[in-house]
């Protein structure tokens, strides 16, 4: 870590939006909109020249998220060869970056499990099978399995727990995945609490997904327009509300699903409604709230990449996935580095906007990467 960077980001960090801070390099404005983006790439290293070597050196990309199978190209070579490579890429890529990366990946376990035993990792169990004994040295044990082996990967966070209600067992993403611990709002909180606190332990991040709520829906927001308008309920919400009150602080990823009742224009990732009246307002969460992937067709499909990037950090969230798995498009953090700093400078988004999620992300890394062991 570079000291005398890290101390003007942190005097950055602490000061009030009325105070005069301290530029941490010629163009604040460029590092606080690169900390809002985590981009995947194809690459089992990072090498010098390559685009997630240029985005995290140039752009300042504040996190990346790591995959095992290249969707696109149908190609098991994506980022996951084995243990010693996945260790020496994340170091790799902590290299190349002035500010501490969030090093990211989906180790649910069962069926969503980037680190698979057919590459030498160990076994994993799913949520649903977690939640069906709800045994809380069992969930202990698999949570803890999962937490040590990121962490001697050099892997800092796991976008997980799954917290949806396994309210329709036959929906294709989460219930026929067994992605989720119960259809019991009690015991998926109960669960989650388990998944978090052990994480925590050995020094993992976590994030709640997906939020408002998919696990009533009936299709699947990587391919399709997902509206759970009909089948969600305020009961959806109960694990987020029991556990940020219980003081949770890590990041919510939202869902892009479409529910009128909500908001009647606008999937929950768009929606200030949802992110910032639902989520911030009234269920109190202060934290880093973290997009799904950007380039799912629930929203590519339907919104210009402009558009869809005004309007979720209109709506809150702080940072954008784009994790080039579902389309590829190796210039993404550049379109989406240039796109938000237009969106500010011709005022469509205030600076005070990106600010709020500067600061929310630089207390997230200053309270996880930097302090905890």
């Amino acid at each position: 870590m570079k000291t005398s960077l890290l101390v003007a980001l942190l005097s950055l960090l602490l000061c009030s939006p009325a105070q005069a801070a301290p530029s941490p390099q010629p163009d604040s404005l460029s590092l606080k909109i690169g900390q809002m983006l985590m981009i995947g790439f194809r690459g089992m290293d990072a090498k010098e020249g390559s685009s997630i070597a240029a985005d995290i050196s140039q752009r300042g990309i504040g996190g990346v998220v790591l995959f095992d199978y290249d969707v696109p190209s149908k190609s098991p070579v994506r980022n996951i060869e084995s243990a010693e490579q996945v260790r020496r890429l994340a170091s790799e890529l902590q290299r190349l970056s002035a500010i501490p990366l969030l090093v990211a990946i989906d180790q649910e376990g069962g069926r969503v499990c980037r680190l698979k035993p057919s590459r030498g990792f160990p076994p994993t169990v799913s949520a649903a099978h977690l939640g069906a004994l709800d045994n809380a040295d069992s969930t202990r044990q698999a949570a803890g399995s999962t937490a040590a082996l990121l962490k001697s990967l050099g892997v800092n966070m796991n976008l997980a727990p799954v917290v949806d209600l396994n309210v329709n067992p036959n929906n294709p993403v989460i219930g026929k995945l067994d992605r989720s611990f119960s259809a019991d709002p009690a015991v998926i909180a109960r669960q989650a609490r388990i998944f978090v606190d052990t994480f925590h332990r050995h020094g993992v991040i976590a994030a709640l997904k997906h939020f408002p709520g998919h696990g009533s829906s009936t299709t699947d927001t990587h391919k399709d327009f997902t509206d759970v308008t009909a089948t969600w309920s305020r009961t959806e919400l109960a694990p987020y509300r029991r556990l940020i009150r219980e003081g949770y602080g890590d990041p919510v990823m939202t869902a892009h699903v479409f529910n009128a009742r909500l908001d009647s224009l606008y999937p929950a990732t768009l929606s200030k409604a949802t992110v910032s009246g639902l989520l911030r307002d009234e269920l109190g969460f202060r934290g880093v709230v973290i997009s799904d992937d950007m380039q799912m067709k629930a929203i590519a499909d339907r919104y210009g990449l402009e558009e869809a990037i005004r309007l979720a950090i209109d709506a809150g969230v702080d940072v954008l996935i784009f994790g080039n798995n579902v389309s590829y498009d190796p210039d993404i953090a550049s379109k989406a580095t240039t796109i938000i700093r237009h969106l500010v400078e011709k005022g469509a988004i205030s600076p005070e906007r990106i600010d709020e999620s500067y600061r929310r992300i630089m207390a997230l890394k200053t309270r996880t990467i930097l302090e905890r062991p």
